[in-house]
């Protein structure tokens, strides 16, 4: 009910009209042409397999190489680019049989979103006790997508600079504030260009897509298994769209929207709508554990306790750098993940009876991560805006989310700072391609989502089951987790290896109960015992 009341008033700015059509254009027959010679030279080729000599705490057998792929698919024997690829092989024992022999399946290649995010250890998920009945019969392959990482890692500004604390998050920002934003996109938009250069275009999902099958080739495979979680899924369906005969099987977690006319600016106003709907999930699970927390018996309550710690941090940070901006995106990393609860909760509560040391140890910059943090950033700036047009006017900006903030101000303008860049970026922009299936083209494909995903919002998952012919929709009722492939939920679980080992799905949709919330905890981190 509560996301009823938010989605009518998201709805009407939803229309808002975007700016005149990408210069990029759409996908051309040069870029097709060149990723079939790419590919070709990619399976001929093949990938080297060895130590993964930069990565720490990898498990035995954990294998890393490099596949090369274009820069540029419309020139396919100029600027080369390589791809990290790491791989734990199929380990073919059944974890419920010693004595039985699992034959392999192939390779089964993962991305987690983003965009920026790292695949390099997704293998590692093989030792999980979800994951190893996959892991028996499949080589769990994961990758650094193009900029990200050890694959031509891209950068915006020096890292030093990235991390700043104290930061304010005003939930009105005055006009000042406005204009003192609007001056760092400008400038980070400049850094990009001047860091990146004319190869800074290349960065897109489209791109995304075509490496995908390059990397394909590169292993072997005729045709792909793929699992695409949050951004993962829309390049995922990209691919489908333009390499249907290539695909085996494909598992789209937490499906974003890819209607064209939602990517990005759209689906970035309608996730800010979902995460306030999150954020009351969150309150109303610290009010039923008042007696833990004392936060507050009411979700009203627990906001008043929250608002009052943002303005105790704006008049004098925690360990001098956890201001308001810091409190805020750590509280939103619970709109993701409900493990996260406990701990964000329990910090909280210790902040406001006097001990900041939690929040602190929560929030506070760290500048050993701020070299990933900045390419991360980097990635997802690149490929959002080079992806499609977004208002190049602050007024529309400014319109539009001032007025959703009225309904959604949890994460509204701390969404708007991310992505303003993309009004003022320097290379041109994609035409997003049309994602749809036809009859037969594609097989059967499979959708997972819960349903109140914040991060990717439910209708997204519903709008790729239409448009992707022949794809089944498993719902996780009720539940808000981002991305629940190899999760808690056992009847999520089930749909996944019946579709992975053996092909086969349920009848168009189906629904699992949600999975069980999480235990309250106390400040020393330990389950709390309730009465009763």
């Amino acid at each position: 009910m509560r996301a009823a009341v938010l989605y009518p008033a998201a709805g009407a700015l939803l229309l808002t009209t975007l700016s005149a059509a990408p210069a990029g254009g759409a996908p051309n027959a040069a870029a097709g042409s060149g990723v079939a010679f790419a590919a070709a030279r990619a399976a001929q080729e093949g990938i080297v397999f060895g130590k993964c000599s930069s990565m720490k705490d990898v498990p035995a057998g954990m294998q890393c190489g490099t596949v090369t792929v274009p820069l540029d698919y419309a020139r396919p024997k100029g600027k080369q680019i390589k791809l990290t690829v790491s791989r734990v092989s199929a380990t073919h024992r059944d974890p419920h049989n010693s004595k039985r022999l699992v034959p392999r399946q192939g390779a089964l290649v993962f991305n987690p979103g983003g965009p920026g995010a790292s695949g390099l250890h997704f293998p590692m998920a093989g030792q999980l006790p979800q994951w190893k009945r996959i892991g028996a019969a499949y080589d769990l392959v994961g990758y650094d997508p193009r900029g990200v990482g050890r694959s031509a890692p891209l950068s915006c500004q020096d890292p030093k600079r990235f991390f700043k604390g104290p930061s304010p998050a005003p939930t009105h920002p005055s006009e000042s504030y406005k204009q003192e934003r609007i001056a760092q996109a400008k400038a980070y938009a400049r850094g990009c260009a001047e860091r990146a250069g004319s190869a800074l275009r290349h960065y897109n999902s489209l791109n995304n897509a075509r490496d995908l099958d390059v990397l394909r080739a590169a292993l072997g495979e005729d045709r792909l298994t793929f699992i695409g979680a949050s951004y993962g899924t829309y390049f995922g369906a990209l691919y489908a769209t333009l390499f249907p005969a290539h695909v085996r099987r494909m598992v789209f977690d937490a499906a974003v929207n890819p209607d064209p006319a939602q990517i990005w600016y759209r689906n970035n106003l309608a996730q800010s709508v979902a995460f306030e709907s999150r954020w009351t999930d969150f309150r109303e699970w610290i009010a039923r554990h008042h007696a833990v927390y004392g936060l507050g018996d009411t979700p009203q309550k627990v906001l008043r306790g929250y608002e009052r710690a943002r303005a105790m941090l704006a008049a004098g940070p925690a360990g001098g750098t956890v201001g308001p901006g810091e409190l805020q995106r750590a509280l939103l990393q619970a709109g993701y993940h409900d493990d996260h609860w406990p701990s964000r909760a329990g910090a909280l509560s210790a902040y406001l009876k006097g001990d900041p040391k939690p929040l602190v140890a929560l929030a506070a910059p760290a500048p050993e991560a701020a070299a990933e943090a900045e390419n991360a950033k980097a990635v997802y700036t690149a490929v959002e805006c080079n992806d499609a047009s977004w208002p190049t006017d602050w007024k529309v900006w400014d319109r539009d989310n001032t007025r959703l903030a009225r309904v959604a101000p949890f994460e509204t303008w701390d969404n708007v700072w991310t992505n303003l860049p993309c009004a003022y970026w320097p290379a041109p922009r994609q035409r997003p391609l049309d994602v749809r299936t036809g009859s037969d083209e594609l097989p059967p494909t499979l959708i997972l989502a819960a349903e109140r995903d914040a991060a990717a919002p439910y209708d997204g998952a519903l709008e790729m089951h239409r448009r992707l012919t022949g794809s089944v929709l498993v719902t996780e009722r009720d539940a808000g987790t981002h991305g629940i492939a190899g999760g808690s939920n056992a009847c999520v679980n089930g749909h996944l290896e019946a579709y992975l080992l053996e092909g086969r799905l349920p009848v168009r949709r189906a629904a699992c109960a949600p999975h069980p919330e999480p235990e309250p905890t106390d400040r020393a981190g330990k389950t709390a015992v309730r009465a009763g």
